[in-house]
Protein backbone atom coordinates (compact mmCIF):
# COMPACT_ATOMS: atom_id res chain seq x y z
CA UNK A 1 0.00 0.00 0.00
CA UNK A 2 1.61 3.45 -1.12
CA UNK A 3 2.01 6.22 1.12
CA UNK A 4 -0.17 7.90 -0.46
CA UNK A 5 -2.71 5.88 -0.01
CA UNK A 6 -2.27 5.51 3.93
CA UNK A 7 -2.72 9.53 4.39
CA UNK A 8 -5.74 9.53 2.14
CA UNK A 9 -7.52 7.04 4.74
CA UNK A 10 -6.43 8.71 7.40
CA UNK A 11 -7.71 11.88 6.58
CA UNK A 12 -11.01 10.57 5.66
CA UNK A 13 -11.31 8.52 8.85
CA UNK A 14 -10.27 11.72 11.41
CA UNK A 15 -13.17 11.92 11.69
CA UNK A 16 8.24 -6.62 20.30
CA UNK A 17 10.27 -8.31 23.06
CA UNK A 18 6.80 -8.45 24.99
CA UNK A 19 4.37 -9.27 22.00
CA UNK A 20 2.51 -12.15 22.06
CA UNK A 21 1.48 -14.22 18.90
CA UNK A 22 -1.17 -13.47 16.26
CA UNK A 23 -4.45 -15.35 16.59
CA UNK A 24 -6.31 -15.53 13.37
CA UNK A 25 -9.42 -17.35 11.98
CA UNK A 26 -10.90 -16.88 8.44
CA UNK A 27 -14.21 -18.26 7.32
CA UNK A 28 -16.65 -17.30 4.91
CA UNK A 29 -19.99 -16.04 6.10
CA UNK A 30 -23.18 -16.31 4.32
CA UNK A 31 -24.70 -12.83 3.16
CA UNK A 32 -27.12 -10.72 4.72
CA UNK A 33 -30.72 -10.46 3.91
CA UNK A 34 -31.34 -8.01 0.77
CA UNK A 35 -27.84 -8.41 -0.31
CA UNK A 36 -27.14 -9.95 -3.50
CA UNK A 37 -29.58 -8.37 -5.68
CA UNK A 38 -26.63 -5.49 -6.38
CA UNK A 39 -23.36 -5.74 -7.03
CA UNK A 40 -21.31 -5.86 -3.47
CA UNK A 41 -18.87 -2.83 -2.96
CA UNK A 42 -16.66 -5.46 -1.79
CA UNK A 43 -16.43 -8.68 -3.71
CA UNK A 44 -12.78 -9.73 -2.63
CA UNK A 45 -12.05 -11.82 0.61
CA UNK A 46 -10.24 -10.14 3.56
CA UNK A 47 -6.70 -9.86 2.68
CA UNK A 48 -5.45 -12.63 5.98
CA UNK A 49 -1.46 -11.85 5.18
CA UNK A 50 -2.10 -8.33 5.14
CA UNK A 51 -4.11 -8.20 8.36
CA UNK A 52 -1.55 -10.53 9.78
CA UNK A 53 1.05 -7.92 9.39
CA UNK A 54 -0.90 -4.97 10.42
CA UNK A 55 -0.99 -6.41 14.03
CA UNK A 56 2.16 -7.96 14.57
CA UNK A 57 4.86 -6.96 16.56
CA UNK A 58 2.40 -5.58 19.16
CA UNK A 59 3.43 -5.59 23.39
CA UNK A 60 5.51 -3.85 25.55
CA UNK A 61 8.31 -2.73 23.27
CA UNK A 62 6.27 -1.49 20.11
CA UNK A 63 5.47 2.23 20.26
CA UNK A 64 2.39 2.38 19.16
CA UNK A 65 0.39 -0.08 20.72
CA UNK A 66 0.62 -3.16 23.27
CA UNK A 67 -2.61 -5.37 22.26
CA UNK A 68 -4.95 -5.87 19.02
CA UNK A 69 -8.90 -7.55 18.39
CA UNK A 70 -9.64 -7.30 14.87
CA UNK A 71 -13.10 -8.93 13.16
CA UNK A 72 -13.19 -8.01 9.56
CA UNK A 73 -16.31 -9.92 7.73
CA UNK A 74 -18.95 -9.37 4.94
CA UNK A 75 -20.29 -11.10 1.81
CA UNK A 76 -17.03 -12.79 0.66
CA UNK A 77 -15.52 -13.76 3.90
CA UNK A 78 -14.21 -13.32 7.46
CA UNK A 79 -10.91 -12.57 9.38
CA UNK A 80 -10.65 -12.71 13.15
CA UNK A 81 -7.25 -12.20 15.27
CA UNK A 82 -5.51 -11.01 18.01
CA UNK A 83 -2.47 -9.82 19.03
CA UNK A 84 0.16 -8.68 21.56
CA UNK A 85 -0.57 -9.06 25.33
CA UNK A 86 -3.07 -8.57 27.86
CA UNK A 87 -0.64 -7.04 30.30
CA UNK A 88 2.96 -6.33 30.23
CA UNK A 89 4.01 -7.16 33.27
CA UNK A 90 3.36 -11.01 32.79
CA UNK A 91 3.67 -10.80 28.68
CA UNK A 92 0.74 -13.41 28.80
CA UNK A 93 -0.86 -13.41 25.40
CA UNK A 94 -3.71 -10.61 24.97
CA UNK A 95 -7.46 -11.97 25.39
CA UNK A 96 -9.61 -12.40 21.97
CA UNK A 97 -12.88 -11.77 23.62
CA UNK A 98 -11.88 -9.21 25.87
CA UNK A 99 -13.77 -6.48 26.93
CA UNK A 100 -12.63 -2.80 26.27
CA UNK A 101 -13.82 1.08 26.56
CA UNK A 102 -15.41 1.51 23.19
CA UNK A 103 -15.52 5.47 23.71
CA UNK A 104 -17.84 7.55 21.35
CA UNK A 105 -18.75 4.15 19.96
CA UNK A 106 -21.37 4.86 22.29
CA UNK A 107 -22.51 7.65 20.18
CA UNK A 108 -23.81 5.08 17.52
CA UNK A 109 -26.41 3.22 20.48
CA UNK A 110 -27.20 6.60 21.83
CA UNK A 111 -28.51 7.78 18.32
CA UNK A 112 -29.87 4.30 17.71
CA UNK A 113 -32.72 4.56 20.63
CA UNK A 114 -33.13 8.41 19.65
CA UNK A 115 -34.21 7.14 16.28
CA UNK A 116 -36.35 4.35 17.03
CA UNK A 117 -38.46 7.15 19.69
CA UNK A 118 -38.77 8.91 16.63
CA UNK A 119 -39.85 5.98 14.63
CA UNK A 120 -42.86 5.59 17.59
CA UNK A 121 -44.06 9.05 17.44
CA UNK A 122 -42.13 10.11 20.77
CA UNK A 123 -39.82 12.46 19.53
CA UNK A 124 -39.75 14.67 16.82
CA UNK A 125 -36.59 14.96 15.08
CA UNK A 126 -37.76 19.09 13.99
CA UNK A 127 -39.05 19.51 17.06
CA UNK A 128 -36.83 21.87 19.43
CA UNK A 129 -35.72 19.70 22.28
CA UNK A 130 -36.78 22.34 24.76
CA UNK A 131 -39.87 21.05 24.03
CA UNK A 132 -38.83 17.85 25.57
CA UNK A 133 -36.73 19.49 28.64
CA UNK A 134 -37.95 23.13 29.18
CA UNK A 135 -36.59 23.12 32.54
CA UNK A 136 -33.09 22.16 31.29
CA UNK A 137 -32.69 23.89 28.00
CA UNK A 138 -32.43 27.78 28.42
CA UNK A 139 -33.78 30.38 25.92
CA UNK A 140 -30.56 31.13 23.99
CA UNK A 141 -30.79 27.23 22.85
CA UNK A 142 -34.73 27.41 22.39
CA UNK A 143 -34.62 26.72 18.42
CA UNK A 144 -31.92 24.05 18.58
CA UNK A 145 -34.16 20.77 17.13
CA UNK A 146 -33.42 17.21 18.16
CA UNK A 147 -32.10 16.71 14.52
CA UNK A 148 -29.04 19.02 15.20
CA UNK A 149 -28.35 17.33 18.15
CA UNK A 150 -27.84 14.27 16.57
CA UNK A 151 -25.65 15.25 13.88
CA UNK A 152 -23.70 17.92 15.72
CA UNK A 153 -24.84 21.11 14.27
CA UNK A 154 -26.80 22.56 17.20
CA UNK A 155 -23.62 24.97 18.18
CA UNK A 156 -23.52 24.02 21.97
CA UNK A 157 -20.34 24.64 23.48
CA UNK A 158 -18.79 21.82 25.60
CA UNK A 159 -19.04 21.99 28.87
CA UNK A 160 -15.79 22.87 30.69
CA UNK A 161 -13.67 19.89 32.83
CA UNK A 162 -10.40 19.65 34.03
CA UNK A 163 -8.29 20.25 31.16
CA UNK A 164 -7.18 18.90 27.90
CA UNK A 165 -4.02 17.37 28.81
CA UNK A 166 -3.18 14.17 30.10
CA UNK A 167 -1.58 14.61 33.43
CA UNK A 168 -4.92 17.21 33.99
CA UNK A 169 -7.02 14.25 32.91
CA UNK A 170 -5.25 11.40 35.46
CA UNK A 171 -5.02 13.52 38.18
CA UNK A 172 -9.24 13.47 38.00
CA UNK A 173 -9.86 9.62 36.42
CA UNK A 174 -11.75 8.76 39.09
CA UNK A 175 -13.92 12.06 39.65
CA UNK A 176 -17.57 11.57 39.17
CA UNK A 177 -19.65 13.69 37.00
CA UNK A 178 -23.69 14.55 36.91
CA UNK A 179 -25.00 15.11 33.17
CA UNK A 180 -26.95 17.43 34.90
CA UNK A 181 -24.10 19.66 36.12
CA UNK A 182 -22.31 19.53 32.80
CA UNK A 183 -25.30 20.55 30.57
CA UNK A 184 -25.70 23.42 33.10
CA UNK A 185 -21.90 24.37 32.45
CA UNK A 186 -22.65 24.37 28.19
CA UNK A 187 -25.74 26.51 28.41
CA UNK A 188 -23.95 29.32 30.99
CA UNK A 189 -22.48 29.77 27.60
CA UNK A 190 -22.86 31.50 24.31
CA UNK A 191 -23.46 30.08 21.14
CA UNK A 192 -20.38 28.73 19.00
CA UNK A 193 -22.63 29.27 15.89
CA UNK A 194 -26.59 29.36 14.66
CA UNK A 195 -28.29 26.00 14.84
CA UNK A 196 -27.70 24.25 11.76
CA UNK A 197 -25.28 26.35 10.29
CA UNK A 198 -22.15 24.25 11.11
CA UNK A 199 -20.93 21.09 12.35
CA UNK A 200 -18.75 20.72 15.24
CA UNK A 201 -17.91 17.08 16.85
CA UNK A 202 -18.13 17.60 21.07
CA UNK A 203 -19.95 15.35 23.48
CA UNK A 204 -22.68 17.35 24.64
CA UNK A 205 -25.10 17.05 22.14
CA UNK A 206 -24.98 13.61 23.25
CA UNK A 207 -25.49 14.18 26.77
CA UNK A 208 -28.66 16.25 25.85
CA UNK A 209 -30.04 13.35 24.19
CA UNK A 210 -29.01 10.51 27.12
CA UNK A 211 -31.37 13.03 29.13
CA UNK A 212 -33.83 13.15 26.63
CA UNK A 213 -33.84 9.40 26.70
CA UNK A 214 -34.09 9.30 29.92
CA UNK A 215 -37.17 12.15 29.72
CA UNK A 216 -39.26 10.58 27.26
CA UNK A 217 -38.94 6.85 28.26
CA UNK A 218 -39.28 7.25 32.31
CA UNK A 219 -36.03 5.24 32.95
CA UNK A 220 -32.48 5.46 33.30
CA UNK A 221 -30.01 5.65 29.82
CA UNK A 222 -28.41 2.51 30.69
CA UNK A 223 -31.81 0.91 31.03
CA UNK A 224 -33.53 2.13 27.83
CA UNK A 225 -29.94 1.07 25.44
CA UNK A 226 -30.24 -2.57 27.48
CA UNK A 227 -34.39 -3.15 26.85
CA UNK A 228 -33.64 -1.58 23.60
CA UNK A 229 -30.70 -2.79 21.96
CA UNK A 230 -28.43 -4.63 24.13
CA UNK A 231 -31.20 -7.37 25.48
CA UNK A 232 -32.74 -7.89 21.81
CA UNK A 233 -29.61 -8.50 20.19
CA UNK A 234 -27.97 -10.79 22.83
CA UNK A 235 -24.96 -8.28 23.39
CA UNK A 236 -24.26 -9.76 26.38
CA UNK A 237 -20.94 -8.61 26.63
CA UNK A 238 -21.46 -5.23 26.51
CA UNK A 239 -22.46 -2.96 29.40
CA UNK A 240 -22.07 0.81 30.87
CA UNK A 241 -19.99 1.03 33.99
CA UNK A 242 -22.36 2.24 37.26
CA UNK A 243 -21.68 6.19 37.80
CA UNK A 244 -18.55 5.40 40.05
CA UNK A 245 -17.62 1.89 38.34
CA UNK A 246 -13.78 2.25 37.97
CA UNK A 247 -12.55 -1.25 36.69
CA UNK A 248 -13.52 -3.49 33.81
CA UNK A 249 -15.06 -6.36 34.81
CA UNK A 250 -14.57 -9.41 33.03
CA UNK A 251 -11.67 -10.54 30.83
CA UNK A 252 -9.67 -7.42 29.24
CA UNK A 253 -6.47 -6.35 28.01
CA UNK A 254 -5.02 -3.63 30.29
CA UNK A 255 -4.72 -0.20 28.74
CA UNK A 256 -1.24 2.21 29.07
CA UNK A 257 -0.67 5.68 28.04
CA UNK A 258 3.03 6.32 26.81
CA UNK A 259 4.71 8.92 29.17
CA UNK A 260 8.05 10.28 28.36
CA UNK A 261 10.70 10.26 31.53
CA UNK A 262 13.74 12.70 32.34
CA UNK A 263 16.53 10.67 30.32
CA UNK A 264 14.45 10.68 27.21
CA UNK A 265 12.98 6.99 27.97
CA UNK A 266 9.89 6.27 28.40
CA UNK A 267 7.10 4.45 30.63
CA UNK A 268 3.59 3.03 30.19
CA UNK A 269 1.21 3.78 32.78
CA UNK A 270 -1.63 1.86 33.68
CA UNK A 271 -4.73 3.91 32.82
CA UNK A 272 -6.90 0.84 32.78
CA UNK A 273 -9.09 1.79 35.89
CA UNK A 274 -11.19 5.23 34.93
CA UNK A 275 -14.23 6.49 35.85
CA UNK A 276 -16.22 8.19 32.66
CA UNK A 277 -19.19 9.08 33.74
CA UNK A 278 -18.12 12.57 32.41
CA UNK A 279 -19.05 10.89 29.07
CA UNK A 280 -22.32 8.55 29.45
CA UNK A 281 -24.20 8.92 26.58
CA UNK A 282 -21.01 10.13 24.51
CA UNK A 283 -18.88 7.95 25.48
CA UNK A 284 -19.08 5.41 28.38
CA UNK A 285 -19.90 2.17 27.00
CA UNK A 286 -17.61 -1.29 27.02
CA UNK A 287 -18.20 -4.06 24.64
CA UNK A 288 -16.43 -6.81 22.92
CA UNK A 289 -15.17 -7.04 18.92
CA UNK A 290 -17.62 -10.02 18.64
CA UNK A 291 -20.33 -7.59 20.13
CA UNK A 292 -19.62 -4.78 18.06
CA UNK A 293 -19.98 -6.54 15.10
CA UNK A 294 -23.25 -7.91 15.69
CA UNK A 295 -24.58 -4.76 16.58
CA UNK A 296 -22.62 -3.33 13.39
CA UNK A 297 -25.23 -5.88 10.97
CA UNK A 298 -27.59 -5.29 13.12
CA UNK A 299 -27.65 -1.87 12.45
CA UNK A 300 -26.99 -1.31 8.93
CA UNK A 301 -29.33 -4.67 8.06
CA UNK A 302 -32.19 -2.49 9.53
CA UNK A 303 -32.75 -4.72 12.81
CA UNK A 304 -32.66 -1.74 15.15
CA UNK A 305 -33.55 1.23 13.36
CA UNK A 306 -36.54 1.22 10.96
CA UNK A 307 -35.51 2.21 6.83
CA UNK A 308 -36.99 5.65 7.25
CA UNK A 309 -35.36 6.34 10.14
CA UNK A 310 -32.31 4.77 9.54
CA UNK A 311 -31.51 6.90 6.35
CA UNK A 312 -30.68 9.83 9.64
CA UNK A 313 -27.58 7.47 9.45
CA UNK A 314 -26.37 7.76 6.40
CA UNK A 315 -27.31 11.51 5.58
CA UNK A 316 -24.67 13.97 5.95
CA UNK A 317 -26.02 17.63 6.71
CA UNK A 318 -24.72 20.10 3.85
CA UNK A 319 -22.87 22.51 6.21
CA UNK A 320 -19.13 23.18 6.71
CA UNK A 321 -16.59 21.74 9.59
CA UNK A 322 -16.68 24.33 12.14
CA UNK A 323 -13.09 24.05 12.87
CA UNK A 324 -11.52 23.69 9.51
CA UNK A 325 -14.22 24.74 7.21
CA UNK A 326 -14.36 21.67 5.04
CA UNK A 327 -17.95 19.92 3.88
CA UNK A 328 -19.17 18.19 7.13
CA UNK A 329 -18.62 14.44 7.38
CA UNK A 330 -21.03 13.15 10.28
CA UNK A 331 -24.04 12.07 10.50
CA UNK A 332 -26.51 10.84 13.18
CA UNK A 333 -24.62 8.35 15.01
CA UNK A 334 -21.92 7.51 11.92
CA UNK A 335 -19.28 9.41 10.05
CA UNK A 336 -18.83 9.05 6.11
CA UNK A 337 -15.79 7.38 4.89
CA UNK A 338 -14.68 8.03 0.84
CA UNK A 339 -11.85 5.22 0.46
CA UNK A 340 -9.16 6.24 -2.12
CA UNK A 341 -10.64 3.95 -5.02
CA UNK A 342 -14.35 5.77 -4.23
CA UNK A 343 -15.72 2.99 -2.30
CA UNK A 344 -17.90 4.82 0.38
CA UNK A 345 -18.21 3.11 4.31
CA UNK A 346 -20.06 4.48 7.30
CA UNK A 347 -18.35 3.75 11.13
CA UNK A 348 -17.61 5.26 14.31
CA UNK A 349 -14.70 5.63 15.79
CA UNK A 350 -14.19 5.95 20.15
CA UNK A 351 -10.62 6.73 21.88
CA UNK A 352 -10.39 6.43 25.79
CA UNK A 353 -7.37 6.13 27.05
CA UNK A 354 -5.50 3.29 26.46
CA UNK A 355 -8.37 1.77 23.94
CA UNK A 356 -8.90 2.93 20.21
CA UNK A 357 -12.12 1.56 18.75
CA UNK A 358 -13.67 1.18 15.46
CA UNK A 359 -16.82 -0.18 13.72
CA UNK A 360 -17.37 0.16 10.35
CA UNK A 361 -19.05 -1.12 7.21
CA UNK A 362 -19.93 -0.82 3.72
CA UNK A 363 -24.01 -0.26 3.80
CA UNK A 364 -24.50 -3.15 1.65
CA UNK A 365 -22.26 -5.04 4.49
CA UNK A 366 -20.05 -6.61 1.53
CA UNK A 367 -17.18 -5.62 4.25
CA UNK A 368 -17.54 -4.71 7.63
CA UNK A 369 -14.68 -4.01 10.44
CA UNK A 370 -14.33 -3.96 14.22
CA UNK A 371 -11.54 -3.44 16.08
CA UNK A 372 -10.17 -2.27 19.83
CA UNK A 373 -6.19 -1.55 19.84
CA UNK A 374 -4.93 -0.94 22.83
CA UNK A 375 -3.17 2.58 21.82
CA UNK A 376 0.06 3.83 23.95
CA UNK A 377 -2.02 7.40 23.14
CA UNK A 378 -5.40 7.09 22.00
CA UNK A 379 -6.16 10.81 22.02
CA UNK A 380 -3.59 11.52 20.02
CA UNK A 381 -4.59 13.90 17.18
CA UNK A 382 -3.08 11.76 14.69
CA UNK A 383 -5.02 7.88 13.95
CA UNK A 384 -2.84 5.37 15.90
CA UNK A 385 -0.65 4.17 12.83
CA UNK A 386 -1.78 0.42 13.97
CA UNK A 387 -5.65 1.30 13.46
CA UNK A 388 -4.40 2.92 10.52
CA UNK A 389 -2.34 -0.66 9.21
CA UNK A 390 -6.13 -2.44 10.20
CA UNK A 391 -8.64 0.32 7.83
CA UNK A 392 -5.87 -0.37 4.97
CA UNK A 393 -5.34 -4.00 5.37
CA UNK A 394 -9.85 -4.88 5.94
CA UNK A 395 -10.04 -2.59 3.25
CA UNK A 396 -7.91 -4.20 0.52
CA UNK A 397 -8.56 -5.37 -2.34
Amino acid sequence: MKARTRTLIAAALVLGVASGPVVAHAAPVPAPAGVGVAAPLVSTPPNAAALERAVAGLGAENKDATAALVRVGGTSGSWRGSAGVADIGTGREAVEQGRFRAGSVTKTFTAAVVLQLVAEGRVDLDRPVRWYLPGTVPDAYGSVTVRQLLDYTSGIPAADGPGDSFEAQWEHRFDVTDPHDQLANAFAKKPEFAPGAAQHYLNIGYTVLGVLIEKVTGTSYEEAVARRILKPLGLHQTSFPARTQTKIHGPHNRGYQAMAKADGSRELRDVTEWNSSDRWAAGDIISTTADLERFTRALFGGRIVPKAQLEEMFTVPAVKNFTNGKDATLTAGLSRIVLPDGTVAWGKTGGRYGYNTAIGATRDLSRTLVYSVNSTDAKGEDMNPVALGIVVAAFAR
